[in-house]
């Protein structure tokens, strides 16, 4: 991914991503994407960048020794430091649908942050919604006052977000409608997708802002589109 294509997915939001790949694929039916309405951390908030995953769980007290449980989670402070930048954090909550620890707040945000990470997607909850780190978005399945006795559980393996599946490394774009996976095969021709996308879909829109748009004006716009698409 290239500096320039970086910048445009940074401006863009994540329906006009998931719309440019079925462009770039050619064909209707990609399907990495979350579902379900999630909650996000800040409204104007992108993040775009490589996956560094983890599992956390909060329901109930880690069963291993202290030892292991903070080797474990220097381990995974340590991976998400040293990931490939751009990078997201990716993190599921092995609670979900019952998360009930916020991982997701003002110290950890501002960790991340700290790292170079341009932001976090998770199923599980965030806190602190007033105090995160300002440029950090956090993309999350609820909003939780506790952090329960939320640790981690593994480091860099699949994990699944939202029915979601990211693997270590996915390229990973997300804002307040969820998160896609971009294909890889899709990253050398997506920003000609995007403005292609862009430049159809004007087809209809500036008509229908015009003064004067009615039914016959809409048939002639609708006509243009559908050919533009096909």
């Amino acid at each position: 991914m290239d500096q320039e294509l970086l910048d445009l997915l940074r401006k863009v939001d994540t329906p006009t991503v998931c719309n440019a790949i079925e462009v770039a694929q050619g064909k209707r039916g990609f399907n990495a994407f979350t579902r379900g309405t999630m909650q996000a951390s800040d409204p104007e908030g992108v993040m775009v960048g490589y996956a560094v995953t983890a599992q956390i769980a909060a329901l109930a007290p880690p069963k291993e020794d202290a030892a292991t449980i903070r080797a474990r989670r220097m381990a995974y402070y340590k991976a998400m430091a040293e990931g490939p930048k751009p990078s997201v954090a990716v993190v599921e909550d092995l609670d979900h649908p019952n998360a009930i620890g916020a991982y997701w707040g003002e110290v950890n945000t501002t960790i991340h942050k700290g790292f170079g990470m341009s932001g976090a997607l998770t199923n599980g909850v965030m806190r602190d919604l007033g105090d995160m780190a300002t440029g950090f978005p956090v993309v999350a399945g609820s909003i939780g006052p506790s952090h329960g006795f939320v640790h981690v559980r593994t480091v860099n393996q699949p994990v699944r977000v939202m029915g979601m599946d990211v693997a270590p490394g996915d390229l990973v774009h997300a804002d307040r409608h969820g998160a896609v996976v971009i294909p890889p095969d899709v990253v050398g021709s997506l920003g000609a997708a995007i403005a292609k996308m862009q430049e159809t879909e004007r087809l209809v829109l500036d008509p229908a802002s015009a003064e004067g748009f009615d039914f016959d004006a809409f048939e002639k716009a609708w006509a243009a589109f559908e050919a533009a698409r096909t």
